[in-house]
């Protein structure tokens, strides 16, 4: 089946099956594991355990509770934009199953923010830590690019645990031009200060891509030391396409578009070690990049990382994946 027709049967599927009392509590006696050494309290927040689905799945915030069932001590939403917008033109999402990876192209796909927050009000089990992860509409310049992102911050508030800014997909023209030092920094500054009005300020966190220079990564550092923002999510997906079992007229078919999944495992880790190494473990990082198996998981956190988060591993090996890191984070005894 073509991949975004399977992505979206599969939501349905999933969604059907939910309206059957007891499938919620199967999948958690099938796929939950839960151990205190799986705990962490991290910005404020306690996890249940360290593996989260990334943003990119659950758009629209419409699994979240049923994601949460699988085993996922977390899960992110989005990206959002302030208005609803198709996305990229279709075919846009490929399967490269040589690799266990994904070319995606969609362009911020998604309802808008108010139809995510409405659905935020049925949240139905706390435990499970909900993240937002904001973005800006394609017709947005980027000189008025914060005004989507304050948008977005403001009218999901209440609904989310964690903010995670996007400015690293490669799918939205100009959007990583946002990831330049001076851009950024207004922009983090600027969240920071909304934030700083509420009564409990919320943890922001910055999704960066993959294929920053070490130069821009020092930046980076200087920014969330800057900023004072929680922390950073490495990485987006890569526009690379090196290492990839197919021929150059079967990848320029495909055209742009990020690359995730296996491929990503190494720059991922490369990055996390990196940011942490380099700021002297100045601010926690959540890893994610070709996470396949317990193993992989593992090296990201001995690379540094506080946190893990799937997606294409998750697409190509299921949720069975969730409870088999957890078990071995436990049996191997590495968490902090």
């Amino acid at each position: 089946m073509e991949p975004e027709k399977a992505h979206h049967f599969t939501f349905s599927l999933i969604r059907f099956l939910h309206k059957i009392p007891v499938i919620g509590a199967i999948l958690r006696s099938i796929y939950g594991f839960e151990h205190p050494k799986l705990e962490k309290n991290l910005f404020g927040l306690h996890f249940k355990n360290p593996i989260g689905l990334a943003a990119g799945m659950d758009k629209d915030a419409k699994l979240f509770n049923e994601f949460g069932n699988m085993g996922f001590g977390f899960v992110e939403i989005g990206t959002l934009t302030p208005k609803a917008q198709p996305g990229n033109d279709k075919p846009r999402s490929f399967r490269l199953p040589k690799n266990d990876a994904l070319i995606n192209r969609m362009g911020f796909n998604n309802e808008g923010v108010k139809a995510a927050v409405e659905r935020l009000k049925h949240r139905k089990d706390k435990t499970v830590i909900i993240g937002g992860n904001i973005g800006k509409n394609k017709v947005t310049p980027n000189e008025e690019a914060i005004k989507d992102y304050e948008i977005n911050f403001n009218e999901l508030f209440d609904g989310v645990d964690y903010f995670v800014v996007n400015v690293s997909s490669p799918n939205t023209p100009g959007l990583r031009d946002l990831q330049e030092r001076e851009p950024l920094t207004k922009l983090l500054n600027r969240l920071q200060e909304i934030n700083h009005t509420k009564s409990k300020p919320k943890p922001i966190l910055l999704k960066i891509a993959p294929d920053l220079s070490n130069t821009q990564l020092d930046d980076i550092i200087d920014i969330v030391k800057t900023t004072k923002i929680e922390g950073v999510i490495a990485v987006n997906t890569t526009v690379g396409r090196e290492g990839l079992d197919y021929t150059k007229e079967e990848i320029e078919k495909i055209g742009a578009g990020g690359l995730s999944g296996k491929p990503l495992t190494k720059r991922s880790t490369e990055v996390i070690k990196y940011l942490k190494q380099k700021s002297n473990n100045a601010f926690p990082v959540i890893g994610v990049g070709g996470i396949h198996s317990a193993e992989d998981a593992i090296e990201k956190i001995k690379a540094g990382a506080d946190l893990i988060q799937l997606y294409t591993g998750f697409i190509y090996e299921g949720p069975g994946l969730i409870k088999r890191i957890n078990k071995a984070l436990v049996a191997q005894n590495i968490l902090k």
